[in-house]
């Protein structure tokens, strides 16, 4: 699991993400003195170790290196994400939570990412009661838990505060 890049490193990996080629220290070093004043040795201490750590592949060119991403940064983010979720002690509450604090935007994207994972024979259908199916009275009881969770938890509320949970 990849820690979380520290300040500079991220500034750095920003650029390389955008890029989505090969870059020199240089390149990097014009870009983020328009926000900030820095040295070439720092950036290079930087590229060099996010290169160390795997976060960059390095290839020489002349005395200098061109340096690319080994990873996006959706993989990074997906990474970090994941790692947050497993490292609670009840992962539904966790989720709950997190899609609570999502706009009505992220959660539209949430639910294309889902349909996209799941492709279009796996989607399943609404379950909302019609006259055609009047035996489903209470489509809220079918749902999973965590959808279940989620009504029972309004927006802003901690579910894991409720069950006496701190969160450390």
């Amino acid at each position: 699991m990849p820690r979380p890049l520290g300040e500079l490193e991220d500034s750095v990996m920003t650029r390389v993400w955008k890029w989505n080629r090969p870059v020199t220290v240089r390149e990097v070093l014009e870009d983020l003195q328009q926000e900030r004043s820095i040295a070439y040795t720092t950036v290079m201490t930087v590229l060099d170790n996010l290169h160390q750590k795997g976060w960059v592949r390095r290839e020489a060119e002349g005395r200098a290196y061109r340096y690319e991403a080994v990873s996006t940064r959706a993989a990074y983010s997906a990474a970090l994400m994941n790692e947050a979720w497993t490292q609670s002690d009840n992962p539904a509450a966790a989720l709950v939570a997190f899609f609570g604090m999502m706009s009505p935007e992220q959660r539209e994207a949430l639910r294309d990412a889902v349909r996209m994972v799941q492709g279009p024979e796996e989607t399943p259908a609404p379950q909302n009661p019609t006259a055609e199916n009047p035996a489903v009275e209470n489509p809220a009881a079918e749902k999973p838990a965590v959808e279940n969770a989620a009504v029972e938890n309004p927006v802003g509320e901690n579910p894991a505060a409720a069950e006496g949970e701190t969160g450390r």
